[in-house]
C-alpha cells in the first residue's frame, strides 16, 4: 500500500495512528464481551476505519457529520467519552437514547453528529437540510453523510443527491462500498462498473478513494473541504473497502469467500499504516506499546464505568413527557382591526407574518416560487422574502421531508407544501420514521410544519382528494391540527409554526376559495389541542373537523328544531377529550362525522374513548357517519354517493330517536 505523506508532520501522522487505532481496540474489545455475553449486538466497522477517522480528522468540530452504524472512529474522532459509548450501548441513562434506542441509532448536538435511522437513506436529505442551513447563513461549513452501497438502491439516495446538486448544497456525500449489502455482493446490487460514476448523472463532481488508505483519504478530503468553502457544491465519494466481520456478528462471513477475505486482510488500514509509520521511523514499538496501553486504559476504565451504572427504571410520565418536546404555548393576541378574507388569504396571511416574525424559516414545495403554487397561496413570497427562504424543489418528497428535519436541526424552522395530501405518501418514511421519533430517541426537536391540501368534493379523484389525516394520528410525536374556518387556520398555522415540533396541518381545499369570514390582520395565535364550541344544546352532541363540521351545520340549519352542540375538534393530535366528554356528559348522545372512510379513522378511536369514558352518561350508542370505505372516485355521481353528506342527516335523526 501507497502512503503519501506529503507535507504532514510527524506530529499529524502520529495523530491519525491514534485515531484509526482507537477504534479498533474498541472493537476487539466489543468481540470479547459479545463472545462472553455481556453485549448483545454490535456491527462491525473493522476493515474501513480509515474512511471515518479521516474524513472525522479533516472536518472542524462545529461541522456535521452523519455517520452509519460501522463508522464508530467518527463518535472517537469527536472524542467522545468512551464511558458514554458504553452507556448507549448498554441501553443506560448515561448513553444518548436513554435506552431507547441501540448502537449509533443516536445524534449528539454537543458533537455535531447526527446519527441514521434503519432505513437509511433519509439521512442523506437530512444532510442536504444541515447544509443548506449553512449556505444560508453563508458560512462556509461542510457537512459530510455516509451511506453504503447498498443503500444507494433506494430512492432517497438519487432524490438527496439531486436536490444537492440543484442547490448547490456544501455536502460530501460518503459511499462506503464494502462489498456486501448484508450478504449480497455488488454484482446483485447495481449494474455501473463503480457508483462513483452515479454524480455524472446529477452532474456533481466524484471520486473513487482507496478507503484502506488513510492518508489517501485525509490528504483528499484536505483539499476537497478548502475547495468547497470556496466553491459550494456537493461532491460524491466512492471509497472502495471492506467490512473483514459479518453484518453483525450473528451473523457470520461464510457467504464471503476465503480468498477475498485473505486478500483484504492483506490490506487492513491499521496494520499497514502502523508499517508504515515504523519503516519512516515515525512510530517505534516502544511508543506504539505506549499508545495502546493507555487506549486499553481508557476503554477497561470506561467499561467498569458503564457497568457501575444502574439500570434504567421505566416511568410512564419519563417515557410520555419525552415523545413531544416540551412547548408551552405563546399566546398572542391579534388588535381589533379585521379583514373579511377567504380562507386561502388566511393561509398565505399566515406563512407571511410567521415569515416576517421568523426569520430563520424556509418554505419549501413543488411550484411555490415564482408561480406561488398549485393554490396560488404563496403567490409574492419570492418578491418579499427570496428564493432563498421560498424554495422551489424537484418531485422528491421524501428527501424534502428529510431536508427539512435537516434543515431544523440547524437551526431553521421548515414548512413543506404538500402539493396535495394524497402526495404525502412518497414522504411517509421520514415522517413517521424521523421527525415523529426524532425527540424520543435522542431528545432532537423537529421544527417542521407539512402543509397538507386535502379533501374531497372537487372531482378530482382517487389521487388528488383523499383526507388522510388518520395515517398520521395513531403515529406518536406528531401534531396533526385541521381547522375549519378562516380565523382558525391563521391562528392555528401562526401556533404550529411556532411549536417545535412536527405538524400535520391539513386544509381542506374545498374552503380554499368558498368560505370567507371576519379575521384580524394582525398576527395572533390559536393554542393546540382545543376544541371549538360552535353551537349549544342539550339533544346531541355533533363532533367534526374540517368541511364535515359547515356540512353539519348545515344539516342543523334545515332542521331547526334540533338542538344539538356542535364542536369543531380543530386539532387532532393533541385531542381536546375534557371538551368532547363534558359535551357528551350534558346531551348524552353523540354522532361523529367525518370526510375521511370510516374503518380506522379518528371517528373510530373518539369513539372507543367515549365509550370508555362516559358510557354510563349515554343514552344511545355512539354513531359515527363517514365516507364509504373505498377510495374516492371522480365523477360526481360516485363521489357525491362516496362523501357522507347524503347519509349525516338521516343517521342524526335515527339517533334521536333511539
Amino acid at each position: 500500500m501507497n502512503f503519501d505523506k506529503k507535507d504532514l508532520s510527524n506530529e499529524t501522522l502520529l495523530n491519525l495512528y491514534k485515531r484509526i487505532l482507537k477504534p479498533r481496540l474498541v472493537e476487539e474489545k466489543m468481540l470479547i464481551l459479545i463472545r462472553q455475553g455481556k453485549v448483545s449486538k454490535w456491527f462491525s466497522g473493522i476493515g474501513q476505519e480509515a474512511i471515518s477517522v479521516g474524513i472525522t480528522a479533516v472536518l472542524d468540530t462545529d461541522e456535521y457529520i452523519l455517520p452509519m452504524h460501522r463508522n464508530l472512529g467518527v463518535f472517537t474522532g469527536r472524542d467522545i467519552p468512551l464511558h458514554r459509548l458504553f452507556s448507549q450501548w448498554q441501553g443506560k441513562a448515561n448513553g444518548f437514547t436513554k435506552g431507547r434506542d441501540r448502537s449509533f441509532h443516536f445524534g449528539t448536538q454537543l458533537y455535531k453528529i447526527i446519527g441514521m435511522i434503519s432505513h437509511l437513506g433519509p439521512q442523506l436529505g437530512v444532510a442536504d437540510g444541515i447544509a443548506l442551513a449553512n449556505k444560508l447563513q453563508k458560512n462556509g461549513k461542510v457537512t459530510a453523510v455516509f451511506t453504503g452501497e447498498g443503500a444507494t438502491s433506494e430512492g432517497d439516495f438519487h432524490e438527496a443527491l439531486n436536490i444537492a446538486a440543484v442547490w448547490d448544497l456544501p455536502v460530501l456525500f460518503i459511499i462506503e462500498n464494502n462489498g456486501y449489502g448484508f450478504s449480497t455482493p455488488t454484482n446483485e446490487q447495481y449494474r455501473c462498473e463503480n457508483l462513483a460514476d452515479k454524480g455524472i448523472g446529477y452532474g456533481i463532481e466524484s471520486h473513487i478513494v482507496d478507503g484502506n488508505n488513510i492518508l489517501e483519504v485525509f490528504n483528499l478530503l484536505t483539499e476537497l473541504k478548502a475547495s468547497i468553502a470556496e466553491n459550494p457544491r456537493p461532491i460524491l465519494l466512492e471509497f472502495k473497502t471492506f467490512r473483514m466481520r459479518g453484518h453483525e456478528e450473528a451473523s457470520g462471513t461464510k457467504y464471503v469467500p476465503q480468498e477475498l477475505m485473505d486478500l483484504w486482510a492483506a490490506k487492513d488500514p491499521v496494520d499497514n499504516y502502523r508499517s508504515f509509520l515504523y519503516q519512516n521511523g515515525i512510530l517505534t514499538k516502544e511508543h506504539d506499546d505506549e499508545i495502546q496501553h493507555e487506549i486499553k486504559k481508557d476503554i477497561d476504565e470506561s467499561w467498569a464505568m458503564a457497568n457501575a451504572e444502574p439500570e434504567i427504571v421505566p416511568t410512564y410520565e419519563g417515557e410520555l413527557n419525552d415523545v413531544y418536546q416540551p412547548y408551552i404555548h405563546e399566546e398572542f393576541h391579534p388588535n381589533a382591526e379585521v379583514e373579511n378574507i377567504r380562507f386561502i388569504d388566511a393561509i398565505s396571511g399566515s406563512l407571511r407574518q410567521s415569515m416576517e416574525r421568523h426569520e430563520k424559516s424556509v418554505i419549501m414545495g413543488q411550484d411555490i416560487a415564482e408561480y406561488g403554487g398549485a393554490f396560488k397561496i404563496t403567490d409574492g413570497f419570492v418578491a418579499q422574502f427570496g428564493k432563498d427562504r421560498v424554495r422551489n424543489t424537484p418531485i422528491c418528497e421524501s428527501a424534502v421531508v428529510s431536508t427539512a428535519m435537516g434543515l431544523s436541526i440547524n437551526g431553521y424552522k421548515a414548512i413543506v407544501e404538500m402539493q396535495f395530501a394524497d402526495f404525502v405518501s412518497t414522504g411517509f418514511n421520514p415522517i413517521v420514521n424521523l421527525l415523529a421519533k426524532s425527540h424520543y430517541r435522542w431528545l432532537e426537536k423537529a421544527d417542521v410544519v407539512v402543509r397538507m391540501p386535502c379533501g374531497g368534493g372537487t372531482q378530482a379523484g382517487p389521487f388528488h382528494s383523499q383526507t388522510n389525516e388518520a395515517w398520521f394520528t395513531k403515529t406518536p410525536g406528531l401534531k396533526v391540527v385541521y381547522p375549519a374556518f378562516p380565523y382558525d387556520v391563521k391562528g392555528l398555522l401562526n401556533a404550529s409554526i411556532n411549536d417545535p415540533n412536527p405538524v400535520l396541518f391539513f386544509e381542506h381545499k374545498q374552503l380554499y376559495r368558498s368560505l370567507s369570514q371576519d379575521v384580524p390582520t394582525d398576527y395572533y395565535t390559536i393554542p393546540l389541542g382545543k376544541a371549538a364550541l360552535l353551537k349549544e344544546g342539550n339533544d346531541v352532541t355533533i363532533i367534526s373537523f374540517g368541511a364535515a363540521v359547515h356540512w353539519a351545520l348545515e344539516t342543523l340549519d334545515k332542521n331547526p328544531e334540533i338542538k344539538a352542540d356542535v364542536l369543531d375538534l380543530r386539532t387532532l393530535q393533541p385531542l381536546d377529550t375534557e371538551a368532547i366528554y363534558t359535551s357528551v356528559k350534558k346531551t348524552g348522545k353523540v354522532i361523529i362525522y367525518q370526510e375521511d372512510s370510516m374503518f380506522g379513522g379518528v371517528a373510530s378511536d373518539i369513539s372507543a374513548l367515549i365509550m370508555e369514558n362516559c358510557f354510563e352518561y349515554l343514552d344511545a350508542p355512539v354513531k359515527r357517519v363517514a365516507s364509504l370505505d373505498s377510495p374516492i372516485p371522480f365523477t360526481k355521481a360516485l363521489e357525491d354517493q362516496y362523501l357522507p353528506k347524503s347519509r349525516f342527516e338521516t343517521e342524526l335523526k335515527a339517533l334521536l330517536e333511539y
